[in-house]
């Protein structure tokens, strides 16, 4: 039985590039590929807590690893050659406390 790893994803990084005419923020991605990062469908709990709490759908829930330092908040997500969103709040553990290499969820939905 081999070890547990995650996949590559991408994630698109936002930059603000400056303002348009309304005064609204105006942002470049940048994707990044983040390696090791584990997928697993969204449960019946995950999704129905979502659909109340959000509004949205969650298709997957991916854990990303302890030494990870990027924003993952209202991210597009590159899975599988299809693209996502995160959103919610991401739940973040105590490293110590928690024994394999991942210690944060994040929920994504379909993105068009």
């Amino acid at each position: 039985m081999g070890k547990l790893r995650g996949i590559t994803v991408l994630l698109y990084e936002k930059t603000l590039t400056g303002h348009d005419d309304f005064g609204d923020p105006v942002y470049t991605e940048t994707p990044v590929a983040v390696d090791n990062v584990l997928v697993a469908p969204a449960s019946d709990t995950e999704v129905l807590t979502a659909s109340n709490l959000y509004g949205k759908k969650a298709i997957y829930t991916l854990g990303i690893p302890k030494n990870d330092t990027h924003d993952w908040t209202d991210r597009r997500v590159g899975l599988w050659g299809k693209m996502y969103k995160t959103f919610g709040a991401g739940l973040e553990g105590i490293d110590d406390l928690i024994p394999l290499q991942w210690n944060k969820k994040v929920m994504v939905m379909h993105y068009e």
